[in-house]
């Protein structure tokens, strides 16, 4: 259900892995010569799309597959030419797929009737994870208005630029991110479900916004798993109720994301490279860079492509990629853990913290991190510091269910958790801090960290609306914005 825009071996890629061409000076002629091929292309191809239109199939097949190969070509070649724009050639590719039947997996070799893809019965990737159990998979690896995926991922130069990054050195990233969703698929994917979309997309854009982290926040205040602005989140049913910011709430965030996603498919005429780019860089940019290009509205456009910004350059195609890899990992030497996300719960019975049953818990079914950021992916309005009591529900994966029983009702694990917990972290006074503050606020308001707190209880109580607002006063850095008891904080005034 993505609308990557089928590039072409030569596409121009992100700068790292641009392949620089010969230093001699620009080839027009050549240059002109393959423009002129691809114009001829784009006309067999309309005139293939007219011939299926009144019945010719089997001749329409033929123009068609004709018309991509021979374009396929032209762009191969251009990538070798100095001074050809191979940009060119991949939104001529998007805007030819956009009118009908698309790369050669919709064509049948015979001028038959054109069986479904492998991808579409379920029988490719049979190693993934999502091979055999999602029955939506055949939905998810159709591009929208039928243009088919895999091939466009193959040729792709900025989505194949993105995979190495994903597989390389953001791996441990991609590793953590479909661990983090595993635990909260079941809240997140019927969101995306009900609204008619695919779940890869919903997967690759946590994955690039905050691999799954539920309290992640940005420099510029997004927040949650699907990095929701405030004013944004606001527009789609994220507000803040009883103190909690819903943003930071998988299933309403996801539900958020698909309505987003849905009302920005509408405007941008079913076109997701935008859609995407216009999470990343705002709508009203996006508009008016499309607006500017004329009738070429494709991401990879030229006028549309190089006038975004880099990040936003680089944000689309490493969604695509993530959605795609999360999909089809056997085709990349990549194995996912397998992971339980059966959801369960248990209801305490002694007061206990998030910090507390993570203690308690330790490793038990998942060897490396520990569980404290599953506890608080699935409790996202729970102050991990602060103890809950007797009675109250903790959503937990199902596994853990019996660990609680077994280890954290009593004896030695639960004792040695709360006394942790209980330890007081020795704290000079405010006035001594404030004296030996190097950085006093502009205000002489100040505050000292305690047991317990949170960047977003603290802001709370200084009355600013994001915790983003005293992470950028006191340079706290992104995504986790680290403080500890004792730390002194200035507060901004946020009226």
């Amino acid at each position: 259900m993505f609308a990557i825009a089928l590039g072409l071996c030569g596409c121009a890629g992100t700068p790292q892995h641009a392949k620089p061409k010969t230093t001699a000076g620009p080839d027009d002629a050549q240059s002109a010569a393959l423009y002129a091929r691809l114009d001829q292309d784009a006309k067999r191809y309309e005139g293939g799309l007219d011939l299926a239109r009144t019945g010719n199939s089997a001749q329409a097949q033929v123009e068609i597959k004709a018309a991509l190969d021979d374009l396929r070509d032209a762009a191969t070649r251009c990538s070798a030419v100095n001074g050809c724009d191979s940009q060119r050639f991949v939104a001529g590719f998007d805007g030819l797929l956009r009118q009908g039947v698309g790369g050669r997996s919709d064509q049948s070799s015979e001028g038959d009737t054109a069986s479904p893809t492998p991808e579409a019965t379920g029988e490719a990737g049979v190693d993934s994870p999502l091979g055999t159990a999602l029955p939506e998979l055949g939905r998810s690896v159709t591009l929208l208005k039928g243009r088919e995926l895999g091939d466009i991922i193959a040729m792709n130069d900025p989505v194949k630029a993105a995979l190495e990054e994903w597989l390389t050195q953001y791996r441990p990233n991609l590793m953590t991110a479909y661990e983090n969703y595993q635990y909260m698929r079941y809240r997140m994917w019927p969101e995306y479900q009900k609204a008619g979309l695919p779940e890869a997309l919903l997967f690759g854009m946590m994955a690039k916004e905050s691999g799954g982290k539920v309290h992640a926040v940005s420099r510029s205040g997004a927040s949650g798993p699907l990095q929701f602005m405030y004013a944004t989140g606001l527009r789609f049913g994220l507000g803040t109720v009883n103190g909690f910011d819903q943003r930071f709430d998988p299933q309403m965030s996801a539900r958020a994301n698909a309505a987003y996603v849905n009302e920005q498919l509408a405007i941008f005429n079913n076109n997701l490279e935008l859609v995407i780019g216009a999470y990343n860089g705002g709508e009203g940019a996006m508009l008016r860079r499309v607006g500017k290009a004329g009738g070429q509205q494709s991401f990879w456009n030229p006028d549309i492509y190089a006038s975004l910004s880099q990040e936003t350059r680089e944000y689309v195609p490493m969604v695509l990629a993530a959605a795609w890899l999360f999909m089809h990992p056997e085709r990349y030497n990549l194995v996912f853990p397998k992971i339980s996300g059966r959801p369960g719960s248990i209801t305490l019975k002694q007061p206990a913290s998030i910090a507390e049953l993570t203690v308690c818990f330790g490793q038990d079914a998942n060897q490396r991190d520990g569980w404290f950021r599953t506890l608080r992916n699935l409790n996202p309005q729970l102050d991990p510091q602060a103890q809950q009591s007797i009675g109250v529900q903790v959503a937990v994966p199902q596994r853990l269910e019996k660990v609680y029983v077994r280890d954290c009702t009593g004896g030695r694990w639960p004792q040695l958790a709360s006394e942790l917990h209980a330890a007081a972290v020795p704290a000079p006074s405010p006035v001594s801090l404030a004296r030996s503050s190097t950085t006093p606020s502009r205000k002489g308001k100040s505050y000292v960290v305690r047991k317990g707190d949170t960047l977003s209880t603290i802001a709370r109580k200084s009355g600013c609306r994001d915790a983003s607002d005293v992470a950028k006063a006191n340079g706290l850095r992104a995504p986790h914005y680290p403080i500890k008891p004792g730390q002194l904080l200035k507060l901004p005034d946020c009226g």
